[in-house]
């Protein structure tokens, strides 16, 4: 009997390791992504995975078919691991997508290949020829994915602090003006969650209040309030335009304001919801109580509500949003008549922002109404928008100080009326120009705090005391509900008149609102002075920084 018939059927098992062969180097170029930020690496998957390549087959055609079965496994595997979209939120974004124009899904598809890391992983891949010759990487590999295993063992904070307490899912409620709830028990996924849960009960609680009526010797005037697609601070810094004098010339500016989205619609539905506390992005598509839409608290005042916008509204059913989760019924202000320089990403018009200003302005002097509160939607800084004959994106700097200046020329004919208007302008999110570690330049699938950390500025026009030297800084972390509230403390339009204007107690105790931002299938929020994110349900993680 020969030595082959004799050995054990578990010494015959071990011939048939063959190790991962060119799968390691799928592996390498994980643990590399993951090195340098760019992975959201799941061990025990991967774990599973490398377990399946691994475990021993005698027939060499099962080992290739496990191989053919293995690549789209891979793949998934890999895709699931990035930072890019779910596929949930492809599928809700498909029809916008298919919307755009065909030189602009180009420039998109160019903007994603980072030439810079396909080198690096032509090196990597080379390295990996060259050493394997030598040595087992196998081994190695397996090492590597056990050891990311064992670190997450005991879940996902364990490189933080052990999981003693867990935060209570309740709190009092709060008052209007109230500071964020303390982060004080370690970041685990158990109170990380029960803190954002404590942050939405309590935002329930929270209303702006307005009178009843307006008193006798309330003097009219007009609110407008400007909702610009796609500025953040980011944006400014990154093409210097926070120096434009623009913001210089109004009476409030917040600087830690917070957008609570990414995305167009539901920014526009925060806003025209301002009135109440902060909801989640899926009770933006539930009713909510009358008393938390800020046109309809003006209207209650006997402020006629107006919509303007400088596009069709059709794309992403922006209009149809609008008007059903905000409840803005007013009839859109023509359009007609005109001029446009910019054609938007899906091949539509976007319509001179000054026209459609000293319109409103003409048409505001001449109507009957005492009192009027207009919300105007503005998307000339959207990504890939392009000038009128060409067909290739503008470039955003260009644009946004086009917009600025514009917004300039509009405040000089505002202050040349001598009418009274309260100017609210509030960005709707950022435009992304500078991506980081979890998303390319101009996507903002979630909402990370360079997106949503907007400028809000607030300007009133007419006023017989005018705000003298630098606007006044609101510091403390704020978002739509201290628009309302400050709204609310000038809605009776007695500043307009008085000989001095204390801005320090009208801003005072203003609603204090922690940077907590979601879009669809991303959360992203502070706690102890750093930021996590969770997608699609999953577990807290640190942001990549």
């Amino acid at each position: 009997m020969d030595a082959q018939n004799t050995m054990s059927p578990k010494q015959q098992l071990w011939r048939y390791w063959r190790g991962l062969g060119g799968w390691n180097f799928y592996f390498l170029l994980k643990f590399a992504l993951l090195w340098f930020g760019y992975l959201n690496f799941h061990p025990f998957l991967n774990l599973v995975f490398l377990a399946f390549l691994l475990f021993p087959l005698r027939a060499q055609g099962l080992h290739r078919v496990r191989n053919i079965i293995a690549i789209p496994i891979g793949i998934a595997l890999f895709y699931h691991d990035t930072w890019l979209p779910g596929v949930n939120s492809i599928l809700s974004q498909g029809s916008q997508v298919a919307g755009f124009s065909a030189a602009y899904l180009f420039e998109l598809a160019n903007r994603f290949i980072n030439w810079q890391m396909v080198g690096a992983g032509f090196v990597l891949l080379v390295a990996y020829l060259f050493l394997s010759q030598w040595i087992r990487i196998t081994v190695f590999t397996v090492a590597a994915v056990a050891w990311l295993n064992i670190l997450t063992l005991g879940g996902p904070a364990i490189a933080l602090l052990p999981s003693s307490s867990v935060a209570s899912g309740t709190s009092a409620p709060s008052r209007e003006g109230s500071a964020p709830a303390a982060a004080t028990l370690p970041p685990t996924n158990e109170n990380l969650t029960a803190y954002l849960n404590q942050f939405y009960t309590r935002e329930k609680s929270r209303v702006s209040a307005f009178p009843a009526a307006l008193p006798a010797d309330a003097q009219p005037f007009d609110v407008l309030i400007i909702n610009i697609c796609s500025l953040s601070w980011s944006d400014l810094q990154a093409t210097h335009l926070d120096t434009h004098p623009l913001w210089q010339r109004f009476d409030v500016m917040f600087s830690q304001f917070n957008s609570a989205t990414a995305y167009s619609g539901p920014a526009s539905i925060r806003l025209l919801r301002a009135s109440c506390g902060q909801t989640s992005h899926q009770g933006l598509y539930q009713p909510a109580n009358r008393e938390c839409y800020l046109f309809d608290n003006l209207a209650n005042l006997g402020f006629k509500s107006q919509l303007m916008l400088d596009h069709s509204g059709v794309f992403g059913n922006y209009l149809k949003e609008v008007r059903e989760e905000g409840d803005m019924q007013s009839q859109l202000l023509s359009q007609q008549g005109i001029s446009h320089q910019i054609t938007s990403f899906d091949g539509e018009p976007i319509y001179n922002d000054l026209e459609l200003l000293n319109r409103w302005l003409s048409g505001t002097t001449q109507q009957a109404a005492a009192r009027s509160a207009t919300f105007f939607n503005v998307i000339p800084l959207h990504d890939g928008n392009r000038l009128v004959g060409t067909n290739t994106s503008a470039d955003f700097a260009p644009r946004a100080k086009t917009l600025f200046d514009q917004l300039d020329a509009f405040f000089d004919e505002l202050e040349k009326s001598g009418r009274k208007v309260l100017v609210v302008v509030v960005p709707e999110h950022g435009a992304a120009l500078e991506g980081d570690k979890m998303q390319m330049s101009g996507l903002r699938d979630i909402p990370s705090p360079s997106i949503t950390h907007i400028p809000v500025g607030i300007k009133l026009f007419g006023a017989a005391a005018p705000h003298q030297g630098a606007p006044l800084e609101i510091k403390t972390p704020s978002s739509y509900l201290a628009i309302s509230t400050l709204v609310s403390r000038l809605v009776d339009g007695k500043n307009f008149v008085a000989p001095s204007i204390d801005w320090a107690s009208l801003t005072q105790e203003l609603p204090q609102t922690e940077a907590i931002s979601e879009n669809e299938n991303a959360i992203v929020m502070p706690y102890q002075d750093k930021v996590y994110i969770r997608l699609n349900g999953g577990d807290w993680v640190p942001y990549p920084q």
